[in-house]
């Protein structure tokens, strides 16, 4: 499973030439922490072109409760499937901080794709990649733990959004614990459970929107559904 796209963005795989015309077809907006930049169920069809920052891209459950499927960044456009498909919107997307994006009318972006075939094949490729990744996240759900679910994500968020420091590796998005317990289908006491438990095994340190990993193996291990014990056992005693 994976909050996060491809290693390589779209618009960073878009050769110079075809990126400068994609973007001059749109208009630059920037949008606030928290303010929702596209709408679940909106029968709007503009695609965002991220330039900076990072938004959530989350759905509402039968339950009420609140699904996030992922994390886009610089590089990374979002609301294409609408554009593509013509048909409402299948998830809202929230700026976590402030994000920067050019914004593409949907007739506009599907003549770019039109005009560009290699373009149209990053979208495809693209579109297959969330598929595969919507599949391994229903595998996790009726096959895994809150425990290593919510470590399988924070290997995650540390690779791809953390910064090395003296204390571990410090996550750099702001994800509170409802939003750590939407990326994983658990509720926020499962998650503060979780998050406990690990602070106890010395694996993570905790504060307000700040997560610091101690101990990435024993994370690494956990999220393959290992026990943080195990690690200990392995160690030789002293002086063998």
């Amino acid at each position: 499973m994976s909050l996060f796209g491809q290693d390589r963005s779209f618009l960073h795989a878009l050769p110079d030439r075809d990126r400068r015309t994609l973007l001059a077809e749109g208009t630059p907006r920037a949008y606030e922490p928290g303010e929702v930049m596209i709408r679940e169920r909106d029968t709007t069809a503009y695609v965002l072109a991220l330039m900076s920052g990072w938004s959530v891209v989350s759905v509402e459950t039968e339950r009420g409760t609140r699904l996030i499927l992922a994390l886009r960044g610089a590089g990374e456009v979002v609301g294409d499937l609408a554009a593509v498909d013509r048909r409402p919107r299948s998830a809202t997307v929230t700026a976590l901080g402030r994000v920067e994006a050019v914004s593409i009318s949907g007739d506009r972006f599907r003549r770019f794709l039109a005009a560009h075939p290699h373009a149209t094949s990053l979208i495809m490729r693209q579109l297959s990649a969330r598929l595969r990744s919507a599949d391994v996240e229903r595998r996790s759900l009726a096959s895994e733990t809150v425990l290593q679910r919510l470590a399988a994500r924070l290997v995650e968020l540390a690779e791809r959004a953390g910064r090395r420091a003296d204390a571990g590796t410090v996550l750099e998005l702001p994800l509170p614990q409802h939003d750590l317990a939407a990326a994983i289908g658990a509720t926020r006491e499962a998650v503060a459970k979780a998050l406990r438990l690990l602070r106890e095994q010395d694996v993570v340190r905790t504060a307000n929107r700040r997560v610091v990993v101690i101990d990435m193996p024993v994370l690494v291990l956990l999220a393959q559904g290992g026990s943080p014990h195990t690690k200990t056992a392995e160690k030789p005693p002293p002086g063998v």
